[in-house]
């Protein structure tokens, strides 16, 4: 019985995992804003895009930081997820640290939603420009709520499994 709930469980959070990913594929490449300038000149971005003009633009350190933390950390922190719900996985001390490694991560995952909620405030208080938002950035940010709740899932059934 305990096992048959573990595996349940098990595959509940890998359907998570699963919308999770498609989550954030499309957040990342969906447009999350349009930035209107001086009512004619305007720009849709996606997080996909906006790092792409910080790489054109030379700001490279924004650009590490942002693809960092927007794209790389929780393409990694799936990854590693998927890994850990394996059917042949067994939770030891290396993977239980990794784990909760990934867990402590979580609170910077919002981040880049951060960046982009400052990104709005600037330019609404501006007087040249104007903001937009598009479904991308909901969608971005529910795939980023999506894992945190995932990983914290996933150290509780792990966690269970060790005691």
């Amino acid at each position: 019985m305990l096992r048959n709930k573990s595996a349940k469980s098990v595959n509940l959070l890998r359907c998570l995992l699963v919308i999770s990913s498609v989550l954030l594929l499309a957040g990342l490449f969906m447009p999350m804003l349009t930035i209107t300038q001086f009512l004619v000149i305007s720009d849709d971005f996606s997080v996909i895009s906006g790092i792409t003009e910080l790489w054109k633009a030379q700001k490279y350190v924004l650009f590490f930081i942002i693809g960092i933390f927007s794209i790389v950390m929780p393409l990694a922190k799936i990854g590693l997820l998927f890994r850990l719900l394996r059917a042949d996985s067994h939770p030891t001390p290396v993977k239980m640290k990794l784990l909760n490694l990934m867990h402590d991560y979580g609170r910077w995952a919002m981040l880049d939603v951060m960046v982009v909620a400052m990104l709005i405030v600037t330019v609404k208080l501006g007087a040249i420009a104007s903001i937009q938002i598009h479904p991308g950035l909901y969608v971005f940010g529910a795939a980023v709520l999506l894992i945190m709740l995932t990983t914290q899932l996933t150290v509780n059934a792990l966690r269970s499994q060790t005691d």
